[in-house]
């Protein structure tokens, strides 16, 4: 008797380019949604804390692994960062790799979930958990194993209740945006 662990929904396979396509619009919404936080900050008198507090680089990383798939989804949360960093010089340099590796796992990891039956909330909830996960033993290895002392071991309790509020933000748009994306041919 063999029974699935994990539903699948049929969703369609998306040709190489689409992928290709959506890597790079999330790519692009990587240096671009956190720019408008960072933005915000500097009239505020806020600084980076706003992106700090709101996590927009995660949006359009989560976002196109929930529609285009785990390659488009890891391209993108591996290269966001970078991109960003190479334009605005954010994020910092001791967090790029940190970051490339979150948002990778980010990636990933809802591209694996697009065609799991679930709800998108379960999803994006699941997700943040294995995204924080990696980083945490990224983290945890570059100071224990690799010596680093840029970074401290308590920057990953402070990056979550730092983030709080943008955990909440993914939690809310997340699943009407994927909702709407995925429902968009039926008023075509």
């Amino acid at each position: 008797m063999s029974t699935a662990i994990l539903r699948t929904s049929a969703k369609p396979k998306l040709s190489v380019k689409v992928q290709t396509l959506a890597a790079i619009a999330a790519i692009v919404g990587a240096v671009a949604v956190p720019q408008i936080f960072h933005a915000l900050g500097a009239v505020s008198g806020l600084g980076t804390s706003l992106g700090e507090t709101f996590l927009p680089m995660h949006l359009p990383i989560i976002l196109v692994g929930l529609l285009a798939g785990p390659y488009a989804g890891a391209i993108a949360g591996l290269l966001g960062p970078l991109a960003s960093f190479a334009i605005s010089g954010m994020p910092g340099i001791a967090m790029l790799p940190f970051m490339m590796i979150e948002l990778c796992a980010y990636g990933l990891f809802a591209g694996l979930l697009r065609n799991v039956k679930l709800p998108t909330i379960a999803k994006v909830i699941t997700v943040q958990i294995a995204g924080r996960a990696v980083r945490a033993a990224a983290i945890l290895l570059a100071v224990y194993a690799l010596g680093n002392e840029s970074i401290r071991v308590a920057s990953i309790w402070t990056s979550i209740s730092t983030g709080i509020f943008g955990l909440v933000l993914q939690w809310s748009l997340l699943p009407l945006i994927v909702y709407r994306v995925e429902n968009l041919k039926k008023y075509e």
